[in-house]
């Protein structure tokens, strides 16, 4: 199910990347005291009083600037406000209302979508009678806030999320298969569409970025229904985008989200690039069901050592995605398209696998057996019971004597022993550690 978007705008150094990653528990955001440092859009994802969203950090508009860059932000925060259920405006209560923010104002007024006004940088009680002039701004009652001292933040979240639309969830039968196609511009996800529905439904051009949006095709092979959701290419960070491109990459955000099993395509030809580590990061991120489809395969030049040398490179490149299958294939020629459904369906499976308990715990208490946990400060991690707590991905709770002696080698050490044990291949695994209550 797609999540609501949230987007956070305003001009540059109002401190947006500061209450992002408050938001979203995270210093993903670059933050560093220097105007207009957040060059692209970054996506988050958050929850607050049982309302799940998607969260979108702007750069700063800078409006009448026409240096390049500015230009580019400029645009992006454009797409950023049309892609967004809600608007998060920020202004700063130390430089009170410049032209700017006035300008930022209009832009926002014209979108029509709701906007919370948060003043930041209120860190201490005098500057509370400053937030009174953001009220000209004409976006009613300004929350004060301190993006640094986390203060207000909760207040910001509440009005934020209390505009936030019910999205429905789509209306596909529970033994559907949604696939999500994923991959930076030109790898030739259409034309993998094209080949798996055997006609030319989806328009291939060699110019990247020129499907628009996600398109949602459904279609049956062998008994097993399936849903291709294949979205535009995700383009390359600081790149400008050209005002008449629809697309961004929070798009295949949501296409990500509504997927069971998500397809990230590589340029066989081309060979792994940084981007196609974040793209595919989206992918493990939001726990889905992945496979690595190696596109144009038809080109590469072979030998008999040439696909094994590849797989050990996207081993190697992609060593926190170690769990997906790899399948090499041709969308143009249709050569070894046949192994990707199947692969499909197995990953499919995987994901939405449940173990029971008893087996569950028997694996761990031998994992245990074999590798106590070490003990740190003359205290042990003891593991009591473990249970399966959801599927899509499988989701594991360690009930434990201290969460706190639970290292992350260990977790590791743990999930590579049930791997071993059930497979989930092509899936991730999620464990979380919890104290084991008195009363259990």
């Amino acid at each position: 199910m797609a999540r609501p978007v949230i987007a956070i705008v305003g001009r540059p150094n109002v401190g947006k990347s500061t209450v992002f990653n408050r938001i979203i528990g995270d210093r993903l955001a670059i933050v560093e005291d220097k105007p207009g440092i957040t060059r692209d859009r970054l996506y988050g994802t958050g929850e607050w009083n049982g309302k799940a969203f998607s969260i979108i950090d702007t750069g700063g508009i800078e409006i009448d600037d026409d240096d390049e860059i500015m230009r580019s932000v400029r645009v992006q925060a454009e797409l950023a406000i049309e892609e967004a259920d809600v608007i998060i405006f920020m202004v700063d209560v130390k430089a009170g209302i410049t032209h700017s923010d006035d300008e930022v104002a209009q832009m926002l007024f014209r979108s029509r979508k709701p906007v919370v006004l948060g003043v930041n940088k209120v860190d201490n009680d005098n500057r509370m009678n400053d937030v009174y002039e953001f009220y000209s701004l004409g976006f009613g009652e300004p929350i004060a806030l301190s993006g640094s001292h986390g203060i207000g933040i909760g207040d910001l979240l509440d009005a934020a999320t209390e505009l936030l639309p019910v999205i429905e969830d789509d209306d596909y039968d529970e033994d559907v298969i949604r696939v999500a196609l994923i991959g930076r511009p030109n790898v030739g996800k259409s034309s993998l569409v094209n080949a798996l529905l055997g006609e030319d439904r989806v328009i291939v051009s060699n110019v990247a970025g020129t499907t628009r949006d996600a398109i949602d095709t459904p279609f049956e092979h062998e008994g097993q229904r399936y849903v291709l959701i294949d979205t535009a290419g995700m383009r390359k960070r600081g790149k400008v985008y050209e005002s008449t491109e629809k697309y961004s990459v929070m798009r295949a955000m949501k296409a990500i989200e509504r997927a069971d099993v998500v397809l990230v395509l590589i340029n066989g030809e081309e060979g792994i690039i940084e981007q196609d580590k974040h793209i595919a990061g989206y992918a493990h991120e939001a726990g889905k069901a992945s496979i690595f489809v190696v596109n144009k395969w038809d080109v590469v030049e072979k030998d008999d050592r040439t696909m094994q040398e590849f797989t050990r490179n996207v081993r190697e490149q992609f060593l926190f995605m170690t769990y997906a299958p790899i399948v090499f294939l041709s969308a143009l020629t249709k050569s070894r398209l046949h192994k990707l459904l199947p692969v499909v369906n197995y990953v499919s499976e995987q994901h939405a696998m449940r173990i029971q308990t008893h087996l569950l715990n028997d694996i761990v208490s031998d994992a245990v057996a074999m590798t106590p946990p070490p003990s740190d400060k003359g205290k042990r991690l003891r593991i009591n019971y473990v249970t399966q707590v959801s599927t899509k991905p499988p989701t594991i709770v360690c009930f434990v004597n201290d969460p706190q002696l639970m290292h992350f080698s260990y977790e590791r050490y743990l999930e590579n022993k049930i791997r071993a044990a059930f497979n989930f291949e092509g899936t991730p695994v999620r464990i979380y550690t919890r104290r084991k209550s008195e009363e259990d």
